[in-house]
């Protein structure tokens, strides 16, 4: 998968520097979003012409978590961006949760690391 666009969704700060630095070390010409809830991400998500290829999405997050992001995009036609959930969340539950969506092709915990990157962009997600 060529990875031209990303949006990462995550209300942590330091989390979302450190993302941006790896994906920026894996390939300095991907255009890197951010909103810092899920209700801001469906807002970039809507003014955007073209879709980001992947949502790196948290789960908790003040306003509308991760869960009720994908309840929401789960039901959008328009979807076309591949979702991995990065979190610090590693139960369970919260895992089953979230890849019960189609949408839903990962669930990494944080941080991000370039080895995830590099598994992505060998994936086919079609």
């Amino acid at each position: 998968m060529k990875i031209e666009r990303v949006l990462i969704v995550d209300d942590s700060n330091a989390d979302l520097f450190l993302s941006e630095l790896v994906i920026k070390k894996h390939d300095k010409n991907i255009e890197i979003q951010t909103a810092y809830n899920g209700r801001e991400a469906l807002e970039i998500l809507d003014s955007l012409d073209v879709q980001p290829d992947i949502i790196f999405l948290d789960i908790n997050m003040p306003e509308m978590n991760g869960h009720e992001f994908l309840e929401i995009y789960n039901q959008r036609t328009d979807q076309t961006s591949v979702v991995i959930m990065l979190t610090s969340s590693d139960q369970k539950i919260d895992i089953e949760k979230a890849t019960a969506y189609d949408c839903v092709k990962h669930f990494f915990t944080k941080p991000l690391d370039e080895d995830d990157l590099k598994m992505l962009a060998l994936e086919n997600f079609s």
